[in-house]
């Protein structure tokens, strides 16, 4: 396998891992308190589930993008260490570090029927979920670019 290959997979996990965290975070976390019969306590817990499979996923796709161009001969243009990577792993480290801990606490909290005072976890889940799509995305268009002027052949 060819040097080159390994940028083309370095692009489309890093399009793969935006479409994960559009679809999980800015759809089915919304949409799932809409179907009938679905209670606050059985939403929370599909949730749970679904975000924590999210987080692994997305662990995945970075350690994948970072052995990808790892491998890669375009290493050698710093495209690796670009700040549009290091803010996405930054937010995955302090989702799966604190957030997904806290709000999976609170979570807990509310299915046993315990009341909880208000909090802005999920407001700052979400926030920090649009900074790191728009860096991934930023960071793929970037890989791509640069993949596009190197080789014609994509």
């Amino acid at each position: 396998m060819k040097n080159i290959n390994q940028h083309k997979y370095a692009i489309a996990i890093t399009f793969i891992w935006i479409g994960f965290v559009g679809a999980i975070s800015f759809m089915e976390a919304w949409i799932k308190f809409q179907a009938p019969g679905i209670t606050t306590e059985l939403g929370l817990g599909i949730g749970q589930l679904v975000f924590n499979a999210l987080n692994k996923v997305e662990i995945i796709c970075a350690i994948l993008v970072g052995v990808s161009l790892l491998l890669s001969k375009y290493i050698k243009t710093k495209t690796f260490i670009s700040v549009f990577f290091l803010i996405p792993l930054l937010i995955l480290s302090i989702q799966t570090l604190w957030l997904l801990p806290a709000l999976d606490h609170r979570a807990d909290l509310i299915i046993k029927g315990i009341d909880v005072p208000k909090s802005k976890l999920h407001l700052w889940y979400v926030l920090l979920e649009i900074v790191k799509i728009i860096n991934l995305f930023i960071y793929g268009n970037k890989l791509f670019t640069m993949r596009k002027n190197q080789s014609n052949d994509f």
